[in-house]
């Protein structure tokens, strides 16, 4: 996978990571230590921590209630068949379709954070390797594909490979949930259920 531009990674990895709340993500990172006096002090209004930190506290309330439903079903196997993983997933999702019911585009998603994710974007895929890393994920993406929330995952959409300059500058993810792309479109996956949490229309820049 190509290398997005170092100066770009380095400009927003040093403003996330001392922000992320769910420990290390896919790919390794060197965390900076601010000043002891500088991290006692509370995040400004509207600041990029603030931001995180709500979108991370949205992302837990939806995997308590994934978790409560999820244990009303009878558990997988370690060595589940895809068969039974279907299975599972289809019997999962309208009991959580049924609790998020009134759910939309941007729950969790906030606006804050869509506009956060733009900002990353536009940097991760500036310049000419950004324009590459770009190219790369749109060659696996097809367009023209319908989503809504709490819709199942289109079948005939192979899962996109979320390249590590990404994953590296996004917030972690509950274990059930995952970050991909259909076309330019960021999706919140959630995986037991194979449905969408959630999306960003035109997230790449």
């Amino acid at each position: 996978m190509t290398r997005v531009i170092a100066t770009a990674a380095t400009l927003t990895f040093t403003a996330l990571a001392c922000t992320h709340a769910g420990g290390t993500t896919d790919t390794e990172q060197v965390k900076p230590q601010p000043p002891a006096a500088a991290a006692a002090q509370p995040a400004p209004a509207g600041s990029d921590a603030q931001t995180i930190a709500a979108f991370n506290q949205r992302l837990k309330e939806y995997a308590d209630l994934h978790n409560k439903i999820e244990k009303t079903l009878p558990p997988l196997p370690k060595e589940a068949s895809p068969a039974a993983i279907d299975k599972h997933q289809r019997a999962l999702a309208p009991l959580l379709l049924e609790q998020r019911k009134t759910a939309k585009r941007g729950d969790l998603f906030a606006p804050d954070m869509e506009r956060f994710i733009r900002r990353v974007f536009a940097q991760i895929f500036s310049g000419t390797e950004g324009a590459k890393l770009k190219a790369t994920i749109m060659d696996e993406n097809p367009t023209g594909i319908r989503l809504a929330v709490n819709s199942r995952y289109p079948d005939e959409v192979p899962l996109s490979t979320m390249p590590p300059q990404v994953l590296a500058l996004l917030p972690k993810l509950p274990d059930d949930l995952e970050y991909r792309f259909i076309g330019d479109r960021l999706i919140l996956l959630d995986v037991h259920a194979h449905t969408v949490a959630d999306f960003i229309e035109n997230a790449l820049p």
